[in-house]
C-alpha cells in the first residue's frame, strides 16, 4: 500500500510550514545579532565579563540586540552595552 501524502498538500500543513520559516528565520537573525555584538566588544579589545554575555545570549528581542551592537562599537566597557549614553 502507498503512503498517503495528502496531509503534505493541505493548506494547513503549508500555513504550519511558512510560519515555521519565518520563525526560523528570525531565530537566525537574532543569533548572528548576539555574535555580532558580542564579537564587536572582543574585537575592540574589551573584556566581556559573564555577566554582559549571558544578558546579550539571553536577549531575544532584535530591536534591543541591534541597539547593543550599535553601542558595541563606542562603549568603553562591556557594561556600556546596557546604557543610552553616546561619547561626545
Amino acid at each position: 500500500m502507498a503512503p498517503v501524502n495528502y496531509f503534505f498538500k493541505n493548506p494547513a500543513a503549508e500555513r504550519v510550514r511558512d510560519e515555521g520559516r519565518v520563525e526560523g528565520r528570525v531565530e537566525g537573525r537574532v543569533e548572528d545579532r548576539i555574535e555580532m555584538t558580542l564579537k564587536i566588544l572582543e574585537l575592540r579589545g574589551l573584556p566581556v565579563p559573564d555577566s554582559v554575555r549571558q544578558r546579550v545570549q539571553a536577549c531575544s528581542d532584535l530591536d534591543q540586540l541591534k541597539a547593543w551592537s550599535e553601542r558595541a562599537v563606542h562603549a568603553a566597557d562591556a557594561e556600556d552595552l546596557f546604557t543610552d549614553v553616546r561619547p561626545e
